[in-house]
């Protein structure tokens, strides 16, 4: 009988002890979040049917499974990577919005890239949740009232309604500087050296003045513009900068971290920045045909904000032709790779188009 390893009493055991020195505590926990992966990995390995599914190598990818397994595999490395401790409040406050959910597309996509080329989850695992730590960390600033003064994220309160605006932008910035340390210690020994300077270079540039921020500030400046008098060119550098960068980024990670060929990692960057700008017009739809409950946050904000989305410049029936073009041209960049092995990447691009949150 396979014993099953519980993410939440690794955390007690973490609590509990005493270090003598900060080397044995991050020592500890690298060798925890590597042995974690590998057991979850073997406890729910993607080769491993789920029960009533054929293992036939003809029957559909079963795409819900295997998100669930990844999910959950990430969750339980991210509760390992910030353990309580002083000052509690800080680390409450990373926990609460790291730990509160979400559908863990970028930490997916960069274990799958990985895997089409060659790796493992384990060798993936420290950059998934690197980029997990990035995004977790830009929407806790996004949130905050200087910027999109939102109320709810996930179906939950906010990190700054929960915690105060001080402790959510030092949260933010902790989760910030953890997903690089995290990234290079965890790995170190895994990755050969030079492949994981490329790393560290290809996450800075997705989320500084080349990537995510530029993405962010164009979209503030953007707001309340009469759509009439922006093109959608402009539309498409906010959201290829503040959402596809970052999925970008970790798809990039991934075939890194897995080895991948130039080749190969051009060809699933191309990939990356077509679901990433898919991502973001199929938010822009949800926030106009979803409700709050639905979304896990205010819908309507977009249009309350006068924000630039596509079914505001080119409406709601040519948005939805963008997305199935964009579904298409992501999927024509895994031709050439194993089926099998790219069965999970075909399977995101479909999960985004038709998601409903």
């Amino acid at each position: 009988m396979a014993t099953t390893l519980s993410s939440s009493s690794l955390f007690i055991q973490f609590r509990g002890r005493r270090y003598n020195s900060l080397s044995s505590f991050n020592n500890l926990q690298k060798r925890t979040v590597l042995s974690l992966s590998c057991a979850l990995s073997s406890q729910g390995g993607d080769m491993i049917p789920p029960e009533g599914k054929s293992n036939d190598r003809n029957s559909a990818f079963d795409f819900k499974s295997y998100m669930i397994r990844k999910a959950e595999s990430v969750s339980a490395a991210l509760n390992v990577s910030v353990p309580l401790q002083e000052p509690l409040t800080i680390q409450e406050a990373v926990r609460y919005s790291l730990l509160a959910g979400g559908k863990r597309v970028r930490p997916l996509l960069c274990i799958a890239a990985c895997e089409l080329v060659g790796g493992d989850e384990a060798t993936a695992m420290s950059a998934a949740c690197a980029v997990e730590m990035i995004h977790t960390s830009s929407l806790i600033h996004d949130d905050l009232p200087c910027m999109d003064d939102a109320d709810l994220r996930r179906g939950k309160p906010t990190n700054h309604k929960e915690f105060g605006e001080d402790m959510a932008v030092l949260a933010g910035d902790a989760l910030l500087a953890l997903a690089f340390e995290h990234m290079t210690f965890v790995s170190s020994g895994l990755v050969a050296p030079e492949r994981m300077i490329r790393a560290v270079i290809e996450l800075a540039k997705a989320i500084g003045t080349k990537g995510l921020v530029a993405g962010q500030v164009t979209d503030l400046c953007s707001q309340g513009l009469n759509p009439d008098d922006v093109g959608l060119e402009r539309l498409e550098f906010i959201h290829l900068h503040k959402t596809a960068a970052l999925l970008e980024a970790a798809a990039v990670l991934g075939a890194i971290m897995g080895g991948g060929t130039e080749e190969e990692i051009e060809k699933l960057r191309k990939y990356a920045r077509c679901i990433g700008l898919l991502f973001q017009v199929v938010d822009d739809i949800l926030d106009v045909t979803e409700s709050t409950e639905e979304l896990g946050k205010t819908a309507g904000k977009d249009a309350m904000d006068g924000k630039l989305t596509y079914p505001r410049l080119i409406g709601l029936e040519r948005s939805k032709e963008v997305a199935q073009k964009l579904s298409k041209e992501a999927a024509e960049q895994l031709l050439g790779f194993d089926s099998d092995k790219a069965a999970p990447l075909v399977a995101l691009a479909s999960y985004i188009s038709c998601r409903h949150n």
